[in-house]
Formats: structure tokens, sequence, C-alpha cells
């Protein structure tokens, strides 16, 4: 290694290490920030007390007067710790008011000047009884927070601001040359100081647009209110809705999903129970509180400066699913004048969420809907979605466009089953002269040339002793991709088709009244068909396979009954539509197979297999085959040798 590479490995090392301790120093100034946070809300909490007289009061007028004292007293010690603008705001009472456009209406509050409450419009949430005529609130009002927190000074004292414990000043709701309907609201801190938030909400038929909410945050004459400080801190916390039919479904496809800027992927806390938490220690440009089928985004085009999430998983049937809080940072400047952020309130709808911009920036926020990753995401996004959508622009019912999708799928992937049955035939028809040689080497240490003289058999034939399990392995990739396709697709949810009510969740023809472990408290009907389907291609797949093959004799159990058992523990809770598709796979293929079986002529396969002999028998041995009969030849030596 020469001088410069050593020197340009210790300059990356060097700022590397200043970086990670530049961050480090400012997650502890930030944890202090919050102790100093939690010490003032303390003297805020003390000061709000009334004085307690020290003796008892007698009755009538005196207690008049001290309760009539004790307001003023605690507004002097109010406005000598805040000032006259925070005091005042600390004391107003807080309103709620709601603006609406075409898809969505939102409800704000004075008190921190934030979003409180979300409703969808176009979607209704899963009804035990009765219609779904409730619509989705995304989140629970009462556990809603957005803040910011900074330090602003007051004489001698840095005072810590949570603009949650202050209601904002509403102005009248504008229209924008653009035609969004503008919502400011103001915090004075001082005079011709103050903080502004303005959040922009557009009804332009468009739902990419119309489910996202502009939100501007303007520092008006702020600096020198301002303490010195690198960061302005960003608290973000709701508590999500229960609003699919099955707890254990929703729960697991409910989750923190965030995004580093410019990549393509997201990362995510993972779909567990109980609590989880993350510490992101570097910038990120969006973090969203996932749920199944909705999502709450809040995206930051400046990037935040770091990220500590968190979830905890609710009891089910408590009508919640998680519980979700976020704290984040910008950076500020004394020249920092204000952060244009944004909200995203809406279906994770992939036709929506693809073309989601932020500044004329693409946000990936189609990465919410678990497709997949590589192939299998590849085969949802370019074939599966686009088939799907094209479809249902001409049929209205959901069961018959999966159907077609089913067929259309095996149509695809024929050529492997006429493949695979051809394969298997094949071995079949030779099984006659694979028992020859196993009569011919019947002892242990004679496997070896048993092994060879099978393998130049299958050669001579044509035969290759995977082409039975390759097509299979080939199909994998769609049957993976269904498999995450329908759990995500908002397009099913509230569909019935026969005797599901929702092809997004499970159907269920009889609730027990207990639950049966890995089971469940109810028999799904589609999932029980879908195994009984599996169950019947297996065994009729096994009588073709152990026929030609005696090793998978042993194998029985496991390919025809504790696949299907195993299935049926599994997708008793999965989406209806899922197993409903996964029925007629079992169904197309059982067919196909029934056809080609009566289109192929065994003769003719039989003649082949002597052709490609005869062929074989004039022909060169392969370097391939060369080098696999020495290395058959060498480990039988070595196993004569052992025995010597």
């Amino acid at each position: 290694m020469d001088k410069k590479s050593i020197i340009g490995i210790v300059v990356v090392a060097l700022l590397f290490a200043g970086f990670a301790y530049l961050n480090t120093r400012e997650q502890k100034k930030y944890q202090e920030e919050l102790a100093a946070w939690q010490a003032y809300k303390d003297s805020v909490a003390a000061v709000s007390k009334p004085a307690v007289p020290a003796t008892e009061t007698p009755a009538g007028e005196a207690v008049a007067e001290g309760a009539e004292a004790a307001p003023a007293v605690l507004r002097d010690r109010q406005t000598a710790l805040l000032g006259d603008y925070l005091a005042e705001a600390y004391n107003a009472a807080a309103e709620e008011f709601e603006v609406e456009n075409d898809v969505m209406t939102v409800r704000f509050s004075t008190r921190g000047g934030q979003i409180v409450g979300v409703t969808l419009k176009d979607y209704t949430k899963y009804a035990p009884r009765g219609e779904r005529d409730e619509p989705v609130e995304l989140f629970d009002p009462e556990s809603a927070r957005f803040a910011l927190t900074f330090y602003v000074k007051k004489g001698t004292n840095n005072v810590p601001i949570n603009t949650m414990d202050y209601t904002f000043e509403a102005q009248p709701v504008t229209r924008t040359a653009e035609g969004a309907q503008s919502v400011t609201m103001r915090l004075p801190v001082s005079t011709g100081a103050w903080l502004e938030y303005e959040y922009r909400i557009y009804d332009a038929q468009v739902p990419q647009r119309d489910y996202l909410v502009d939100f501007d945050v303007r520092l008006v004459n702020m600096a020198p209110e301002m303490v010195n400080q690198t960061s302005i801190g960003i608290r973000w916390a709701n508590a999500s809705y229960q609003n699919e039919r099955g707890f254990k479904n929703e729960n697991m496809y409910t989750t923190i999903a965030y995004r580093f800027p410019g990549e393509s992927s997201i990362e995510e806390l993972g779909m567990s129970d109980g609590e989880k938490s993350k510490n992101v220690a570097t910038a990120v440009d969006w973090v969203a509180f996932k749920q199944q089928f909705f999502s709450s985004v809040f995206l930051a085009p400046q990037t935040v400066s770091y990220a500590d999430m968190k979830f905890s998983t609710a009891q089910p049937g408590s009508g919640y699913v998680k519980e979700f809080s976020a704290q984040m940072a910008v950076p500020y400047t004394p020249q920092t004048e204000g952060y244009e952020f944004a909200f995203y309130f809406g279906p994770n709808k992939y036709s929506i969420l693809r073309k989601v911009e932020v500044d004329g920036r693409k946000t990936a926020l189609e990465r919410l809907i678990p497709l997949g990753w590589g192939i299998f995401g590849w085969i949802n996004r370019w074939c599966v979605i686009p088939v799907f959508d094209f479809l249902r622009n001409y049929i209205g019912s959901f069961g018959i466009i999966i159907l077609i999708l089913a067929v259309l799928i095996r149509l695809v992937i024929s050529p492997l089953t006429y493949k695979s049955y051809v394969s298997m035939a094949k071995m079949r028809l030779i099984k006659p002269q694979v028992d020859e040689l196993t009569k011919k080497y019947p002892k242990q240490e004679d496997a070896m040339k048993r092994q060879q003289a099978t393998m130049e058999l299958y050669k001579k034939a044509g035969i290759n002793p995977m082409g039975g399990c390759i097509p299979m392995l080939i199909q994998m990739p769609i049957l993976i991709a269904m498999f995450r396709f329908f759990p995500a697709s908002i397009e099913l949810r509230g569909q019935s088709f026969l005797w599901a009510h929702d092809l997004s969740s499970y159907d269920s023809i009889l609730n027990l009244p207990f639950s049966i472990p890995f089971y469940g408290d109810h028999v799904s009907l589609f999932a029980l068909l879908m195994c009984l389907s599996t169950f019947a291609y297996s065994y009729y797949n096994y009588q073709q396979t152990a026929s030609s093959q005696p090793q998978m004799a042993g194998m029985k159990f496991m390919m025809v009954y504790m696949m299907p058992i195993m299935l049926l523990l599994w997708f008793n809770d999965y989406a209806s539509g899922l197993c409903y598709y996964y029925l007629l796979s079992n169904l197309l293929t059982i067919g196909q197979t029934l056809v080609i079986r009566r289109m192929v002529d065994d003769g003719k396969i039989q003649a082949l297999m002597e052709a490609n002999a005869a062929k074989k028998s004039k022909g060169k041995k392969s370097k391939f085959q060369q080098r696999y009969e020495e290395l058959l030849r060498q480990q039988e030596a070595a196993q004569r040798a052992r025995k010597k």
C-alpha cells in the first residue's frame, strides 16, 4: 500500500470518527434538553397550584377573597417566568375546527396548533355487526401529539418551549392562488415575534395531491428571542385505531417505517407485538406511522437530523392496534426563517403513493406497501398490479378478477408444467432399468458404481433428474409474489365474494366458543378448501413421483399430509382473497396436469428416449461428464481404502 492510500484511509477514518463524536454530543445535548424541559414543566405546574393557607379560613367572605386572589398570584408568577405573551397562551382555552376536501376531513386544535384528527371519506372501518358505514379515522384525537421544542430567552433565564403546552391564535381560513385552503395559526412569543404554522389542504381532484397536507413553519422575527442552539426538536405521536376485522393480521402489518435521503428502498421497525424502538442517528427523509391499509407520514424534504422511534402494541379488543411516537430534530441557525414540511394522510394504495411528490421530488412512499423484495416485488409491480388494475376497469366482481388472474398466470407457466410432467413421465418409464441396476449392484460398497451407472442411464435417455423440480422452483416467485400482494391490496378491502364479506381479511363460516392453539377461534372455509386442494394435488403428484423415484417414499408424510396441515394452521387468519387464489391455482394445476397426461403419449416419450440413447452412445462424453465420472471413481477408491 502506497503513502497516498494510507493518508486517504487515515483522513476518512478521522472524518468518520469526528462525525460520530459530533452526533453523539448532539444526542446527549438533546437528552439534557428533555431533562430541562421536564424540570420546566414541574416548575410551571408548581406555579399553577394555588397557595394552600396554613390555617383554616373562616367561612364566608375570607374564602371568596382567597379564591379570587389565587388566580392573580398564579398569573403574576407565570408572567414572570414566561413573559406576557407565552403566559397568556399557556392559559388560553383551546378551540377545534375542521377543514375538508373531497377525500378527507382534517380536524385542527389551537392547542399546539396541530392536527388532531383525520377522517377518510372514501373508506369505512370494519363493523362486526351491521353495515360498514363508519368512516376510517386514522388515529385517536386524544392521543394526537405534534410539537416543536426549543429554547427562548426570558430575562436571564433560558426557557424551554414545547408548543403542545400553548394555545395558538387561529387566523381565518383563506384560499391561496393555487386553490388550497390555508389554515394559519400563530404563537406570539414577544412583541413582533411569533411562531407561525401554515397548513394547506388542496382539493385538486387528484388523490396524490389531495391526501397531502403542506405544513410550513415560520420563525417570524424569532432570532433575537432564541437561545443559541443548533437544532429544533420535533415530537410526534398518536395511537392507531383497529380498522380491520382481524387484529392479528392488521397488527402484523402495522409498524413504523422511514426512508434515508436518496434511497429507493425504506426501512421498518419490523412487524411484531409488544414494544419496539429504533434510534436512527443519521438524517431521514420521512417517518411513517404505517397501518395495514393506511398511513400517516411526516415528510421533511430538508431532512431531519435523527429520529428516535418507538411503538407499543395494544391489547386485542381494545379498539386500538399500536401507539406510535417519534422524536426528531431539524437543524437551526440564527439565519433560519422556517421549514417546509408536509403530511400524507391516506390509503396505502400503490397507484397513489408512487405519484406523491414534495418539491418536485419523488418520495418513494409506494415502498410502504409490502410487495416483496427483489424478483417478488418486480413481479407485483410490473405484472400483477397492472393486470389487476386493467381488469378492474371492466369487471366489478373481485372474485371474477382473481379467477381471471389465476387463469392467466397458469397459462403463462403452462410450459413449465408441461416440462415437469414430461420429466416425471420419463422417470416413470425408465424405472425398470433403474431397478435392474439396483439388482446388479446390491451391496452398499457398490453404491458409487450404482450411482454412476444410473447417471449414465439418465444421460443416454436425455433425462435431467431435477427436471421435475426445477419448473416447480421457477414458479415459486409467482406464488410468493401473490402471497405478498393480496394481504397488502387495499382494492380488496371491504369487497365481498360468495360467503366472504371482506377479501382482504379472513372469511368465517363458524365462530368457535374457544380458541384452538395455532389455529384460532373461527373456521375459514376458503382456507379449508385451499388446504384440501393442496392435499389432492400433493397426493396425485406423489403417486407420479414415488413410482419413479423410490427415495420419495420416505417423504410421503411430509409431502401429502404435513404440508396441508401446516397451511391450514397458517392461513386460517389470512386474507380470504389469498386463500381463494391458491385454491383456484391448485384446481387449475390439477386440471392442467390431467389434460397434459391425456395429450402426452408414453410410447412417443419412450421412442424419444431410445433415440436419445442411441445418439448419446455414439457421441463423445462431455468434459462435465468426464469430471463427474472421475470424481465417482475417486470416491469409490477412497471408500475401498477406508475398508482396508
